[in-house]
């Protein structure tokens, strides 16, 4: 199945209230000769919203826009890297808050998963003000808090949007002291554990941004590598140097370029 077919699938299935929060039952197949996704029986299916998916800028939910191919260099250069060292978990951040972080983690994850064998799951750690499910239309209440704080299974966490080879962690609750949840022993275990359960898997972080809070400084040392938003014509020089020297420079991987409106 095509992504855009996907796409206009899960708008059809879609119910006045924007989502049916059940487990799926059933597994995707793209070619039996080639690969097998991964099952889905154990995730909540919510289906996105192509219109809320599109307001918010996700314009890589579709294979004819301009901007994918930004992205495609930008998985290509990733995957050119991987060949020299491990890269499976990556954080996406930036200096200052709404500089485009969590659109790009959003098409980024989009891009990644229409290559072939190769998943992506994309987790939102910006426990303040989680965007992510808001941004694809999604109506979901849990989200790493509950694994933390209640210790709530992570398969009861993992949602399945209706497009294959993607899974996502994002929900509505929100904590104010969220430094010592992001540097625990927890967090440090959960990010191994994500980045070497499959081998086909990327994991995307959505993370705070660097020079507004700690968290994105604390989750740096875990992963793999760091890609840093920046947007034209806001971020000042002064904020991208100063947020790169609190970031391990070994873990760096490179800059997107956000260009608003």
């Amino acid at each position: 199945m095509k992504l855009r077919k996907a796409l206009d699938k899960a708008k059809d299935m879609r119910n006045e209230g924007g989502g049916t929060e059940q487990p799926v039952s059933e597994s995707v197949i793209m070619d039996e000769d080639v690969w097998t996704p991964p099952q889905y029986t154990d995730s909540i299916q919510w289906r996105i919203d192509p219109e809320i998916v599109e307001k918010h800028r996700g314009v890589c939910i579709y294979s004819d826009a301009k901007e994918i191919e930004k992205y495609k260099i930008l998985r290509t250069r990733i995957n050119q890297q991987r060949k020299d060292r491990k890269i499976k978990t990556i954080m996406i951040t930036s200096p200052n808050k709404k500089e485009g972080k969590t659109v790009t983690a959003i098409n980024m994850s989009f891009t990644f998963v229409r290559e072939l064998k190769q998943t992506v799951l994309l987790v939102d750690c910006d426990f303040r003000g989680q965007d992510i499910h808001n941004y694809l239309g999604i109506n979901s209440r849990m989200s790493l808090i509950d694994y933390f704080l209640d210790g709530t299974p992570l398969n009861e966490l993992i949602i399945w949007p209706g497009i294959e080879k993607l899974t996502l962690i994002s929900g509505d609750r929100t904590v104010l002291e969220t430094s010592e949840l992001l540097s625990s022993d927890m967090m440090v275990n959960l990010v191994k554990e994500m980045g070497e359960r499959y081998d086909d898997r990327y994991v995307f972080f959505d993370a705070p941004p660097v020079l507004e809070r700690s968290e994105a400084i604390s989750m740096a040392p875990m992963m793999d590598g760091i890609i840093m938003v920046v947007e034209a014509g806001k971020t000042s020089e002064k904020d991208v140097k100063k947020a790169l020297s609190l970031l391990p420079e070994d873990k760096f991987l490179g800059f997107v370029l956000n260009k608003q409106g």
